[in-house]
């Protein structure tokens, strides 16, 4: 075990945060993995839980209805993913004898499943030796071995291969999981705590001062964006078992976005349009 790899460890032995999905089975981590896709944990708690005592296992899950679940998905954000969700329950449910597979392959041939969530699932949920990157652990390796604030927007071959070196042949999920919480909780995107960070004096970054990466391009703004107003109308379907296009209309001020915004959700799959102008969740 290398000096760092020791120092991360104990530290995460040590301040590690509490969460269920850590303490779970297979599915359970699976479902957490979808659900941390984009969103905060403080989020996902409440939610994954409600998961877990309503569809305990896969074959729960695939015998809900689209309505159902993207209800209970509430505002996490991003509801295509439940409906992928439920897909990727249907497929383990029949193909997998209810069992999530071990396999990365077949993991990430599931719906919904890519390269990080399965070698995440890999790691967290049967303890092998995976590559997993996420954002967390990315921002952390590149300000420790390559003096830069920032990573790119997503992996590269060669970002990969240089990290695979530095994976542990030993207890690799163990080092996914402390590097993913120091990053989460220590070597933040802003004002990280370099003070308790238990490798401050082997980070290449705080050894350069801190050298700025590049500004990163902006995000838009949440209020008035097409998500918000395709969350607004799943919000009131989710309140109402059906709603009229007028109804819809008045929930938003720009009638053109509306109309664009009812296209890409049936689109999506992620309401229903009875008659002409009546709108549900799908059934």
């Amino acid at each position: 075990m290398s000096v760092i790899e020791k120092e991360i460890t104990s530290w995460f032995q040590k301040n590690k945060r509490d969460l269920p999905w850590r303490n779970t089975h297979p599915w359970g981590v699976l479902v957490s993995e979808i659900m941390l896709q984009q969103t905060p944990v403080n989020r996902v708690l409440p939610i994954w839980q409600q998961w877990m005592d309503t569809w305990p296992t896969p074959k729960d899950l695939a015998s809900a209805s689209p309505a159902q679940v993207i209800t209970a998905w509430g505002r996490l954000g991003y509801p295509r993913r439940a409906l992928r969700l439920r897909e990727c329950a249907q497929v383990i449910s029949t193909e997998y004898r209810n069992k999530v597979p071990d396999n990365e392959m077949q993991l990430k041939s599931l719906p919904g499943i890519g390269d990080y969530t399965a070698a995440a699932i890999m790691a967290f949920a049967f303890e092998e030796r995976s590559l997993v990157l996420d954002i967390n652990i990315r921002r952390l390796f590149s300000r420790m071995y390559d003096g830069v604030e920032s990573p790119t927007s997503a992996p590269n071959k060669n970002e990969r291969a240089i990290r695979a070196e530095i994976l542990p042949s030993k207890n690799a999920h163990v080092w996914a999981a402390a590097t993913m919480e120091l990053g989460a909780l220590v070597c933040t995107s802003q004002k990280p705590k370099c003070e308790v960070c238990p490798v401050a004096n082997k980070c290449r970054w705080r050894s350069l001062n801190y050298p700025k990466s590049a500004a990163p391009k902006k995000t838009q703004s949440w209020n008035g964006t097409d998500r918000q107003c395709r969350g607004t109308i799943v919000q009131a379907l989710r309140e109402n078992a059906s709603l009229t296009e007028n109804e819809i209309l008045k929930l938003w001020a720009l009638e053109e976005q509306v109309r664009k915004a009812l296209a890409t959700l049936i689109a999506d799959g992620l309401i229903a349009q009875s008659g002409r102008k009546r709108y549900s969740l799908p059934h």
